[in-house]
C-alpha cells in the first residue's frame, strides 16, 4: 500500500519559508509528478515525504498513518536521486542487493529478489560487470533495481534522468512507464521538465513558490489551466498570451479583429486571451483572421513548422504549423483562433469560465 497524505504541510528555514501549507492526497498506486521553475520547492517537498527532511508544520500520513516524526527507514519508501551513488567497485548484482544485505537479509532471499529486478529492467547480462563498464541509462537502472528490491510502499524519483542525454531520457521514461504498470506501485517524481510529466503521470502538481497552482491530470492542465501560470507552465510550445478587451460578447484585439467572447455572463473581465500555438491557423492577409503579422523566423522540425511571426501593434507569437507546409519568411499572412480553444484571465491572473 502507497496512498500519502500531505496536510497543511510546511516547512521553513530560519525565517524563509519555502513550503507554504500545502495540502495533497496520492491515492495508492498512482503516478504523481511535481513540476515547477527552480526554486519552486518541488525537490524539498519530495524530500519532506521521505524524511530527509524534518517537517516544520502539519503532517504527513502514509496508509493513514502519521511519519512526519518518522526517519526515513521507517516510512517504507524506496528513493532513486539525480545521481546514481553506485559503488564503483562492487558488482551491479553486489550494487542491487548491497541494501538488503546490511539490513540483514538471508542470502538466499537477496539472491531471488536481485534476480526478480534484474529481470523486470533487462540487467540480467549486466550483473556482473561494474558501473564503470555501464551507460549512463543502464546505471540509472541499477539504481532504480536497488529501490525495487527493497519492495517500498512507494517509490520516489528526484529529476532521475536529468543526466541523460535527450534519446536516453526518452527511452527512460519508456522505461519508468513500463515499470510503473508492472508494479503497479505509487511512484512520486521530481522533474522540471513538463514534457516528462505530460506523458508519464496520472496527476500533474504545478508548483510555484512552495504553493501547489494546480493538481490535475495532464489532459485536465493542457485543456482547463486554472491560471496564467499553469496555462504558460503546461504545454510545449507555451501558450501565447495577448491583451484584449471586451465589449458585450465580444472580444478584440488591439488594432486587430476580434471574435465572439463564450464568457458574456462571468462578471469578472478578461485582459489577457491565451491561445496555444497547435491552435492557430494560417490564413492569406485579405481572408478571415482574428490578427495579421509578419513571419520573422521559420523553423522546420520535420513533422511540425514553427512561425515567429510578429503582430501589428503587438508582440511576436507562435504558430505551429504542420510540417507539409510552406510559409515563407517576411510574408504577411492571417491568423484564425480556433474559438473553442481560447483561454481568457482576468486581471488576477486567474481563468474564466
Amino acid at each position: 500500500m502507497g496512498a500519502i497524505q500531505l496536510n497543511k504541510v510546511e516547512k521553513w528555514f530560519g525565517t524563509l519559508q519555502v513550503i507554504k501549507g500545502i495540502d495533497l492526497q496520492v491515492e495508492d498506486g498512482e503516478f504523481v509528478i511535481f513540476v515547477g521553475p527552480s526554486g519552486c520547492g518541488k525537490s524539498t517537498l519530495l524530500r519532506l515525504i521521505s524524511g530527509l527532511e524534518e517537517t516544520s508544520r502539519g503532517t504527513i500520513d502514509i496508509d493513514g498513518k502519521d511519519v512526519t516524526a518518522l526517519p526515513p527507514s521507517g516510512r517504507g519508501l524506496s528513493m532513486v536521486f539525480q545521481s546514481y551513488a553506485l559503488y564503483p567497485h562492487m558488482s551491479v548484482r553486489d550494487n542491487v542487493g548491497f541494501g538488503l544485505k546490511t539490513a540483514g537479509v538471508p542470502k538466499e532471499e537477496i539472491a531471488r529478489k536481485v534476480n526478480a529486478a534484474a529481470d523486470v529492467l533487462k540487467l540480467d547480462e549486466y550483473m556482473d560487470r561494474r558501473p564503470k563498464a555501464l551507460s549512463g541509462g543502464q546505471r540509472q537502472r541499477v539504481a532504480i533495481g536497488r529501490a525495487i528490491v527493497r519492495e517500498p510502499g512507494a517509490f520516489l524519483f528526484d529529476e532521475p534522468l536529468s543526466n541523460l542525454d535527450a534519446a536516453l531520457r526518452v527511452e527512460m521514461r519508456l522505461e519508468i512507464a513500463r515499470l510503473h504498470k508492472s508494479l503497479g506501485t505509487t511512484m512520486i517524481y521530481v522533474t522540471h521538465d513538463q514534457v516528462e510529466a505530460m506523458t508519464l503521470a496520472d496527476k500533474i502538481v504545478v508548483l510555484q513558490a512552495g504553493r501547489i497552482e494546480q493538481a490535475g491530470s495532464p489532459r485536465e492542465l493542457y485543456e482547463r489551466p486554472d491560471n496564467l501560470f499553469v496555462a504558460q507552465f503546461i504545454g510545449s510550445p507555451k501558450m501565447n498570451v495577448l491583451p484584449c478587451s471586451i465589449e458585450g460578447d465580444r472580444f478584440s484585439l488591439q488594432g486587430h479583429g476580434g471574435g465572439r467572447y463564450p464568457h458574456a455572463g462571468v462578471a469578472r473581465k478578461p485582459v489577457r486571451l491565451g491561445v496555444r500555438p497547435e491552435h492557430i491557423s494560417v490564413t492569406g492577409p485579405d481572408e478571415g483572421h482574428h490578427c495579421t503579422g509578419t513571419v520573422e523566423v521559420t523553423e522546420y522540425l520535420g513533422s511540425d513548422t514553427f512561425l515567429y511571426v510578429a503582430l501589428d501593434g503587438l508582440e511576436t507569437v507562435l504558430v505551429r504549423i504542420s510540417g507539409s507546409e510552406t510559409v515563407e519568411e517576411g510574408s504577411r499572412i492571417g491568423l484564425k483562433f480556433d474559438e473553442t480553444r481560447m483561454h481568457f484571465f482576468d486581471a488576477d491572473d486567474q481563468a474564466i469560465r
